[in-house]
């Protein structure tokens, strides 16, 4: 029995299944609407495929069912910041269409980052620098659901020299230039050279990617787009 889904087909029975649920769901409300009644409440799409539904602990190292990688510190936490403090509110990634305001990230108990919620929303991760300072700034997304295309479905798509444009608290916007873009397997993720300290202003973008194991609802890989900061205007 083949287990293993490759991505391009995974996320064509994606596509497929949300336009047939869309079609359904138009097809109920004419219905309710002709009987005189009023729609009922419907259940929230499952998780995301692109995150297990239950990860294994972390060994020191992600496995093939974590969403993503653990970061350099297991232990980091939000950091104690004034209401003042800087933040990242928004991305835009004109070449692949992605447009998202930015839910604030964490890390579990065995420091693995936790994907936003919903799958359709990108998410900065505050226990590292704020997109535009020094260091690497890390924003990740789901590639897909069960709903359908996530806000980084297009993201292994990008190529050196396209730009991302990161939105802040105080209204500056810092425009970033892909350098690489980069699949890796989940069970031999470079932690350090994502997460890790860099001499200037970068950029990560990640998500799950490569072929889409069936048995455990998850993708076996990870895509990282690497950025350098080109400045920021106020």
């Amino acid at each position: 029995m083949r287990l293993l889904t490759t991505a391009r087909e995974h996320r064509a029975r994606l596509v497929a299944a949300a336009a047939a649920l869309a079609v359904l769901a138009v097809l109920t409300t004419v219905t309710i609407g002709l009987r005189g009644g009023s729609p009922a409440a419907v259940a929230a799409d499952p998780p995301s495929t692109s995150a297990p539904v239950s990860a294994p602990p972390s060994t020191g190292g992600p496995g093939p069912g974590t969403w993503a990688p653990t970061t350099p510190d297991p232990d980091a936490a939000l950091p104690d910041l004034p209401g003042t403090a800087l933040t990242a509110v928004s991305v835009e990634v004109p070449s692949i269409g992605v447009r998202s305001h930015l839910l604030p990230l964490a890390v579990d108990v065995t420091g693995v980052l936790v994907p936003p919620d919903p799958y359709d929303v990108a998410g900065w991760f505050t226990g590292g620098p704020v997109p535009g300072e020094i260091g690497p700034a890390i924003i990740a997304g789901h590639v897909d659901s069960r709903a359908g295309p996530g806000v980084f479905f297009r993201l292994e798509e990008m190529r050196p020299g396209q730009a991302i444009k990161v939105t802040r608290s105080d209204g500056s916007v810092s425009t970033f230039t892909v350098r690489q873009v980069q699949s890796y397997p989940k069970t031999d993720f470079p932690t350090e050279a994502v997460y890790g300290p860099t001499p200037g202003h970068e950029l990560r973008l990640i998500t799950c990617g490569g072929d889409f194991d069936r048995s455990r609802r998850s993708y076996l890989d990870n895509i990282v787009v690497y950025a350098v900061l080109q400045g920021t205007t106020t």
